[in-house]
């Protein structure tokens, strides 16, 4: 949601001041340590209506018991001071209370007169100091009344702010909505892949592994064929090529025995190897008989028939048909999405007709304009407000300026009665400086008496009212415990319950206090969730009624898909995997084919036998008999080459193919049997148990269509509490307010009266040290006189 910036920061740091702020509440605590009444306000608020009892009297006048106190002590010295300073006059007047202008002679005169200079100074030191704080508090408040203007300048801003932002905010909650139907109607239109897709990757765990089985099965068709055609060719290979390689062996063996029979092998040194070659003759031979083995033509035939059947070509249409789920789904429920689309758009203008019910953009650009008349109205007040800032400035000042021209008159006279002050004169002989220092002591003596009234009263006055508000105002709101009194139930009227929602809806059951609403816009939520709007206007529960109705949960309930027109194995398939395993073969005499091929070609290994003949035959003397041993060893290994290297090639192709033929034809009609059955299945679980898988997908497709339309309805729900119209105005103005009311005037007006009130009641002191120490700069009439002792001594003697 759009966000809008605020300006006002409502925080006050005090800075150096904040010391004697800290310093006056204490003060206050220790003149008032009760707690807050809360209690009694409610009930003395509850109440009034039939007059306040004694027994609440009672109560508020002991929480009021510090105020009392001062507050009567006040009032005594208001009263007492001027009848004191009248009666004083009148005393000093006759000669009495000091007035007579005689000096009685003592020894410790000077450190009198010593300790009462000190003890003056020390007084007219804290007067000052008095003086200085109450003119920062002074100074401290008209420096920030000026910027009350700020205040008021931001928050009225703020408040701009969020009535031009919150149409628009609205606004875009409601725009929202096309972003849910949008994606929607996305799904809709993809409903083919999408719940096609899903009801696909549910049946394929039974469907697409027996539909990968007849493939296999297809294949191994093809496989059995090129088997059987090598089987067939090798063996007629084998067939013909052993009986030559037999017939050469005969010859062979034959030749080799004519040449043994060469009278050479009667010699005896060549006998022995005539003879060892002559037992060897019976190897020549061939080891295998291929021509007992039955051929394969048979089967191979009924093979090629099968294969006539394109099974693979089958086996994908069944696939095909399988994976045509989706588009099934589309065309089965395009009534069906044309309809949902039609109430989407119907509950989109329903939602744009609910926001536009309220007046929420007039009323806020009718809140605006208001804003700008006030703002006009509290501007044309400013100078006013400076000019009487101005005067209130000047009477602080005035204030302050008795207590000035009270310690001038002091310091005036300490400086003139210290500096004229002669130890060697007498008091009739004092010099004028000093009388003139002792003179300006009895006129501040004189000023002290006469404002002193003045400035107790006002004291007083600023004592009672500002401490009274900092405790039963700044503080409560300070720490919300004036929340607590005006969110107490039943209030101002025993049969309404709140207050605030009864002023503002003029509905008190509403459960809405001021506190809460505090908190909420504090933390900048928003004034829908803040004010408990949906009490008045639940827009959730229109949404939940609007956006999800019966009529659309109807619709998508209704979605219905048929699968039984998938087919995933043709009868002309069935018929081939059937006739594949009854081809023939299973009845092939594997066991005799591989004896044969186990036994190898000839008895012994040419090549070793060629071998060895050469070898004996190098045993021989050179001549005729041994060239005709090696030609036949030669002889030999030809035989080898031409004949026995193409058989083995044969039988080693042979061998491959038997082996591969034994594997494929091992429970061959029991596989065809499983796969059979398992396409049975599939096909059944399509055509009858599939509407179970249907409605289980079909209700997760519709819930995740559903869930755009919830997670649209949670986002303007947590949106409306948060977002939209954050409040964070309204309790920057209830701080502005407690920031302006107590920290820039009470605080400032408590520690005025605070250094005005230390000042007053040190003029008490100032006026008792200043009359002590004025007799001893003013010059006397008349002075104790001390003759010589002999003058004395006469006198006496007279006298006797």
């Amino acid at each position: 949601v759009p966000a809008a910036v605020y300006d006002t920061h409502a925080y006050y740091e005090p800075g150096a001041i904040g010391f004697l702020f800290h310093v006056v509440h204490a003060f206050l605590y220790v003149v008032q340590p009760n707690p807050f009444p809360k209690d009694l306000i409610v009930k003395v608020i509850q109440q009034n209506m039939g007059g306040i009892k004694i027994e609440e009297w009672r109560k508020w006048a002991y929480y009021e018991v510090g105020f009392l106190i001062c507050t009567t002590v006040g009032v005594l010295v208001l009263v007492l001071t001027p009848v004191i300073g009248a009666c004083f006059c009148v005393c000093r007047c006759c000669e009495n209370c000091g007035g007579e202008m005689h000096q009685r002679q003592r020894k410790n005169a000077d450190c009198q007169r010593g300790f009462y200079t000190a003890s003056l100074v020390a007084t007219s030191v804290l007067i000052i100091v008095g003086v200085a704080i109450a003119y920062a508090a002074n100074h401290n408040m008209s420096m920030h009344v000026k910027s009350t203007r700020r205040f008021i300048n931001t928050n009225i801003r703020d408040l701009k702010t969020l009535a031009n932002n919150t149409p628009s905010q609205v606004d875009y909650l409601t725009g929202q909505y096309a972003t849910a139907k949008n994606k929607v109607l996305s799904e809709l239109d993809n409903i083919g892949p999408l719940l096609g897709g899903r009801i696909h990757s549910q049946l394929q765990k039974e469907v697409v592994p027996s539909l990968d089985s007849a493939l296999r099965l297809a294949g191994a068709m093809r496989e059995t064929k090129e088997a059987l055609e090598n089987v067939s060719s090798s063996l007629e290979v084998l067939q013909e090529g052993t009986g030559k390689l037999r017939a050469s062996l005969s010859d062979e063996r034959a030749s080799l025995s004519n040449t043994l029979s060469d009278p050479a092998c009667t010699n005896g040194a060549v006998s022995h190897t005539c003879t060892s070659v002559r037992a060897t003759l019976a190897q020549l031979g061939t080891s295998a008989d291929f021509s007992r083995l039955a051929d394969v033509n048979q089967a191979l035939a009924n093979v090629n028939i099968i294969l006539g059947t394109d099974l693979s070509n089958i086996v994908q249409k069944g696939y095909s048909s399988f994976n045509d789920t989706p588009r099934l789904v589309k065309e089965q429920t395009r009534n069906i999405v044309s309809g949902v689309k039609s109430m989407l758009d119907k509950i989109g203008t329903e939602i744009n007709g609910f926001a536009k019910m309220f007046p929420v953009e007039s009323s806020l650009a009718n809140f605006s304009v208001f804003l700008t008349q006030q703002q006009k109205t509290v501007e044309s007040y400013y100078p006013q407000l400076d000019q009487m800032d101005f005067y209130r400035w000047i009477g602080c000042v005035g204030t302050l300026c008795m207590v000035v021209l009270v310690l001038a008159f002091n310091l005036l006279g300490l400086l003139c009665g210290t500096c004229g002050y002669d130890k060697q004169a007498t008091p009739t002989t004092r010099g004028c400086l000093s009388n003139t220092g002792g003179n300006l002591l009895m006129a501040g003596v004189g000023f002290s008496f006469v404002f002193s009234w003045v400035l107790m009263g006002i004291v007083t006055t600023l004592f009672v009212v500002g401490g009274n508000v900092e405790k039963l105002l700044c503080e409560p709101l300070a720490n919300r415990q004036l929340f607590k009194i005006i969110d107490t139930p039943f209030l101002v009227h025993p049969a309404k319950k709140n207050f605030l929602p009864g002023m503002l809806f003029q509905n008190p059951n509403i459960d809405l206090t001021l506190g809460g609403m505090y908190r909420e816009c504090y933390e900048n939520n928003g004034l829908y969730h803040a004010l408990q709007l949906e009490t008045m206007f639940n827009i959730n529960a229109f949404l939940n009624r609007t956006v999800y109705n019966k009529d659309l949960a109807k619709v998508l309930e209704g979605v219905q898909v048929d699968l039984q027109g998938i087919s995933l194995l043709e009868q002309a398939g069935r018929d081939a995997l059937i006739n594949f395993a009854n081809s023939g073969i299973g009845y092939v005499d594997y066991e005799s084919y591989l004896a044969e091929l186990n036994k190898g070609v000839t008895l012994v290994d040419l090549l070793t036998f060629s071998a060895d003949l050469e070898a004996q035959a190098d045993q021989l003397p050179r001549g005729a008999l041994e060239n005709a041993l090696k030609g036949h060893a030669s002889s030999i290994r030809q035989i080898h080459r031409e004949q026995v290297v193409p058989l083995e090639q044969a039988m080693s192709t042979l061998s491959q193919s038997i082996k591969q033929l034994q594997r494929t034809s091992n429970d061959l009609p029991v596989k065809v049997t499983n796969i059979l059955s398992a396409i049975d299945a599939a096909e059944y679980l399509i055509a009858h148990n599939a509407s179970h898988v249907v409605k289980q997908e079909t209700k997760g497709y519709m819930q995740s269509l559903v869930g755009y339309f919830r997670q649209y309805t949670q986002w303007v729900q947590n949106s409306l509490a948060g977002e939209v119209a954050p409040c964070k105005p309204l309790s920057n103005m209830v701080d502005s307010m407690e920031i302006v009311a107590c920290s820039f005037i009470i605080d400032s007006v408590n520690t005025f009266w605070f250094g005005l009130g230390g000042c007053t009641i040190l003029l008490i002191p100032s006026i008792i040290f200043s009359i002590k120490l004025a007799k001893y700069y003013r010059r006397m009439d008349t002075e104790d006189v001390f003759e010589p002792e002999s003058f004395i001594l006469s006198i006496f003697h007279f006298h006797l």
